[in-house]
């Protein structure tokens, strides 16, 4: 085997563009800052927010007040919740102008949820966290929306209507009267200082044009202001989510049961109960032949295997639903678990506090499916397995393969049609625990799964 001298050669990288100065760069923003799409979008909320907000002022007027009055007779009670869940439409109108206008996607809160008859109805509408929060937006907009709004539009006409003042002044001709009445050619006037001659005019104008260079820092700062509201009381808070995530996960836990429960039915009654019919069948006509005089050992000794293959199915039954390692703890269950495996694997777990058992059963599953997936589609011939604390409170479940790589994401996976990554990652959020997955093309795969070391509260 001979190594060949390969020649040095030389790379020359392209001449990296000197960085802008950041005056320069100062200058160049507010010199395009007119003429930017976001410019023209912000000003296009501003103006839809003051219009809404008008209606919103009217709505709040009328339904809150009419609300009240009415319900002196009880009707305005039903009155007052109807008007509380229209705030919620009202958001996500807000919400839609917030995407589409000003490029900031509002994460909606939960779905309102009623409960049974008038009076649950009542009891939801009133207890509507997220209908009260739209509501006091709704009442922000009276003053951020129509009062400041109104202001920024007025200060925006006139700027621009002073920038283009000479175009007017020269086209229709205004006169003004002075106090001497002496008539002026004049568009404006300032006290005294009247704008009737073209250096003025100018002048003038060249002021309306320097505003129009300052007036899209104005219109971003309030809709800056419009960004924090609506955030703040229209988007989904952290308990919202937690209440999803929650019902998400109590969903995945309900149907994983389910599913181990039909796992079970159909194991019991396709192999074991199958079985025992065989047996019970066997030993009846054991019964018969012994009682008409004959030899019914082969009988007897089939009954026999029989119920030594029920046994043998009814113990790996047992081992899917809790394997009887783990009441030694989790160490010595992936031990007899890892040394089944069908690829070689190299185990670390080091627990200096015991999980629950509720979180030991996860995880040993989720080793078990995972190496299950390693020798059926990672092409691998070695993997890796560690369990080790992550914080104080949660620990890690690792399983590395140097296999091919390219497995998709737990949501990927459920979108194309796969399930496992999908189920493990519904058991883990079951218990307030995450599943990341790390497998570019061409490998390693790694697969991390985080658990609390308790049950979840």
């Amino acid at each position: 085997m001979t190594e060949t001298q390969a020649e040095p050669t030389l790379v020359l990288d392209k001449q990296a563009a000197p960085p802008e100065q950041p005056g320069r760069a100062a200058l160049s923003a507010v010199l395009r800052a007119p003429i930017q799409a976001r410019t023209w979008k912000e000003l296009a909320y501003l103006i839809t927010a003051f219009v809404l907000g008008c209606l919103a002022v009217c709505y709040l007027f009328f339904g809150f007040g009419g609300g009240l009055y009415a319900s002196i007779f009880l009707v305005g009670i039903p009155l007052l919740a109807l008007v509380l869940l229209g705030g919620r439409v009202w958001g996500q109108m807000y919400r839609a102008l917030c995407r589409v206008l000003l490029d900031t996607p509002v994460e909606a809160p939960p779905a309102f949820a009623r409960q049974r008859g008038l009076f649950g109805f009542l009891k939801s509408a009133f207890t509507d966290r997220a209908g009260w929060r739209a509501t006091l937006f709704l009442l922000a907009q009276v003053v951020l929306g129509v009062a400041i709004g109104y202001l920024a539009l007025i200060v925006v006409a006139m700027v621009v209507f002073i920038a283009i003042s000479p175009i007017p002044w020269a086209l229709f001709d205004p006169v003004n009267v002075d106090e001497n009445g002496v008539e002026r050619h004049s568009l404006m006037q300032f006290g005294s200082f009247y704008v009737d001659s073209w250096p003025r005019v100018l002048g003038v104008a060249a002021l309306g044009v320097v505003g129009c260079f300052a007036l899209p820092w104005l219109v971003r700062g309030i809709c800056h202001l419009h960004r924090l509201l609506a955030v703040w009381l229209l988007a989904a808070t952290v308990r919202d989510r937690q209440l999803v995530e929650l019902r998400a996960s109590r969903r995945a836990a309900v149907e994983d049961a389910a599913a181990t429960l039909r796992r079970v039915e159909r194991d019991l009654h396709d192999g074991t109960q199958a079985r025992l019919v065989t047996i019970a069948m066997a030993l009846g006509r054991a019964e018969e032949r012994i009682a008409a005089g004959g030899d019914a050992t082969d009988l007897i000794a089939d009954a026999h295997a029989g119920s030594k293959e029920a046994l043998t199915e009814l113990r790996e039954l047992v081992r899917g639903i809790h394997p009887p390692a783990l009441e030694l703890g989790l160490g010595p269950a992936l031990e007899t678990l890892t040394a089944r495996s069908a690829v070689p694997v190299e185990l670390r777990v080091h627990l200096p506090q015991r999980p629950s058992p509720a979180i030991e059963a996860i995880a040993y599953f989720s080793v078990a499916e995972l190496l299950t997936n390693v020798v059926k589609h990672a092409h691998a011939d070695r993997a890796w397995v560690s369990v080790l604390p992550d914080s104080l409170r949660t620990i890690a479940v690792t399983v590395r393969d140097n296999g091919i790589g390219g497995v998709l994401p737990p949501s990927e996976s459920a979108q194309a049609g796969g399930s496992g990554l999908a189920g493990l990652a519904a058991r883990a959020r079951a218990v307030d625990g995450t599943l990341t997955v790390h497998s570019p093309t061409g490998g390693p795969t790694v697969v991390t799964i985080l658990l609390p070391k308790g049950d979840p509260q």
